[in-house]
């Protein structure tokens, strides 16, 4: 853990003598929904008092932004949303997408090709394909395929089902590799070694055998630079909470990275602090030494 920052693991996180952020940045799953995906009474409040204090609040998560509606209807406002681990920029208020970068399909054949070589031992892998659209009440099967062997991580009747070739025909901003045989991390250990960081990022959000893989550069990091520009906030004015390894590289860049109590361990090494877990309520306890 690294150590600019103090604070301990107890369900009210103190810290002292640092100001108040001007940005504050939440993960979603894991972070600020608990584990039955509800924003509690107390992150509420907390919301609503850093919005009444004209300080900035935006979401980062692996979702796109269909499926956050759920989320921002328990929120008493509207933000910018960093999804699809920050290849997507949504404007809540607006229902509007503001800012994107996908992977094109010279890329996405040869991501295919390495996650379908590096697999043959476990049997290989599925896909799917999250396309960008306007708002997040575009058509879901529109913007969401995938191959017939994609075993999916949660239900769902919103898709389309298409053969490789036409999941990689167009540009995508997130290209999913799955096998439900391993964990995620297990699955990322023996893809993403073969991946050129300079020609795609991969990462996990999620332990069930789920590598999620975006444009060169591009992580929750990369979106939050570009609204942090925007709104004229520097990073160590930015206070971020996240739980898994999609969460790190922001973390990082933020002054203030905090790891949910039930965050893997590698993120809680990344991280300045420790709160409690999400269903305690950890994001709330350190933002009520400000809010």
């Amino acid at each position: 853990m690294r150590s600019a920052w103090t604070g301990d693991t107890k369900p009210d996180v103190m810290i002292r003598n640092i100001d108040a952020p001007k940005l504050v940045v939440s993960d979603v799953d894991g972070t600020l929904v608990d584990s039955r995906d509800r924003v509690s009474q107390r992150m509420r409040e907390a919301v609503r008092r850093i919005s009444s204090a004209g300080v900035h609040f935006t979401l980062a998560t692996g979702r796109p932004a269909r499926w956050l509606l759920p989320v921002l209807e328990q929120l008493p406002m509207r933000p910018r949303c960093v999804c699809a681990n920050g290849a997507v920029v949504y404007d809540a208020a607006a229902d509007r997408i503001v800012h994107s970068a996908e992977l094109g399909p010279e890329v996405l054949r040869h991501v295919v090709d390495i996650a379908e070589r590096a697999t043959q031992d476990i049997g290989g892998v599925g896909f799917a394909v999250e396309r960008v659209g306007e708002s997040a009440f575009d058509r879901a099967e529109s913007l969401f395929s995938v191959s017939e062997q994609y075993d999916h991580a949660w239900l769902s009747d919103e898709h389309s089902v298409q053969t490789i070739a036409q999941l990689i025909e167009v540009p995508v901003v997130k290209l999913l590799i799955r096998n439900s045989g391993v964990t995620s991390a297990q699955l990322y250990d023996l893809v993403a070694p073969h991946i050129d960081p300079a020609v795609a990022h991969a990462t996990f959000s999620w332990s069930g055998g789920l590598v999620e893989v975006s444009a060169p550069g591009i992580s929750k990091r990369s979106a939050l630079e570009w609204i942090a520009e925007d709104l004229g906030v520097r990073s160590d004015e930015v206070i971020a909470f996240g739980d898994m390894p999609n969460d790190i590289e922001m973390l990082r860049w933020a002054g203030c990275g905090v790891a949910m109590g039930n965050a893997l361990d590698r993120v809680k090494d990344a991280a300045d602090t420790v709160t409690a877990d999400n269903d305690s309520d950890g994001v709330a306890a350190v933002l009520e030494n400000w809010f």
